[in-house]
Order: structure tokens, then sequence, then C-alpha cells
């Protein structure tokens, strides 16, 4: 990434050096997109970013239709809890929250 304050004196040849180093390796990193703004400034996201956004899609799909089968299960007197797995994903997200 390559920062330029036009407020700050200018900065030492090695400082230079590390914001093009910096700049080569961003740009040989699989970019799926990129934008550059007028001011010069430049964002891109990485392949990764896109696996995350189909990966979170097909969760929430998922986990939509998991939500209307219990619905349809409990509408029709159908549904029978499990107390146990209920107890011990109680416990686990305790836990877990805990250790954040």
């Amino acid at each position: 990434m390559k920062v330029v304050d036009r407020n700050l004196n200018s900065g030492s040849a090695v400082e230079s050096g590390r914001a093009q180093e910096t700049q080569r390796a961003s740009s040989t990193t699989g970019s799926t997109a990129a934008k550059q703004t007028s001011s010069g400034d430049r964002v891109e996201f990485s392949n990764t970013l896109g696996g995350l956004a189909r990966a979170m899609s097909a969760f929430a799909t998922n986990n939509a239709s998991n939500v209307q089968a219990l619905s349809a299960q409990y509408q029709k007197g159908t549904y029978q809890a499990d107390s146990q797995a209920t107890s011990r994903a109680m416990v686990a997200q305790a836990l877990t929250a805990g250790n954040q």
C-alpha cells in the first residue's frame, strides 16, 4: 500500500523503497476486484472474499430452510426438542464466549 501525504516532508529512500515493494506485492496477489478513486486511492479484494461470500450465502439459505422445517413441525405439533443437544450447545456457547 502506498500512502502519500503532501503535508509530510519528503520520505527517505528506504521508506520509498518499502512502499514500492508493498505495491508490487499487492499487485501480484491474485485479486479479483479493484477500484481506484479519483484521488488515487485503490482497494483490492482477494479471491478469498468471494469464497467467503458464497459460503455465507449457502449458510443463510441452509439456515432459512432449517428454520422453515422446524416451524412447520412446531405448527403441526410434531416438534420434539432434544434437551441434551440443547444443553450441550448452550454450555459450548457459554464456554466460547468466556474465551473471547
